[in-house]
């Protein structure tokens, strides 16, 4: 597996968390498991490649949802309970986005999250 894409996705992952506040050493360090197990996963599925970058996302969100509770919170709604984005499409690539849980609508590329 070329080590860039993996890289990538630590890069893409590290600047949403950046972005919302949220690189804590907890979720660094669930961003450093989620890179290794993808990295195995991705070496024994070759063909999936394309999908590294959304199923770290995946990945983090899960084991921040465990520790911290929902990240990435949508900031387009002002209305309503708080919620999620999440990565789509579901398989996490290829080109993930986060898309609001509520009105499915694309709130960013991954890596691409604003803090506002």
């Amino acid at each position: 597996m070329d080590d860039r894409l993996m890289l990538d996705a630590r890069a893409r992952v590290l600047a949403d968390l950046t972005a919302r506040q949220q690189a804590t050493a907890a979720a660094v360090s669930a961003l450093e498991d989620a890179c290794s197990a993808r990295h195995w996963w991705a070496e024994q599925w070759p063909e999936g490649t394309v999908y590294v970058a959304g199923l770290v996302a995946q990945d983090v969100q899960d084991a921040l949802f465990e520790s911290a509770g929902r990240w990435p919170l949508c900031l387009d709604c002002a209305e309503g309970p708080a919620h999620s984005l999440y990565i789509q499409p579901d398989l996490g690539g290829p080109d993930p986005v986060w898309v609001c849980e509520e009105t499915g609508e694309v709130a960013a590329a991954l890596g691409f999250l604003s803090g506002r």
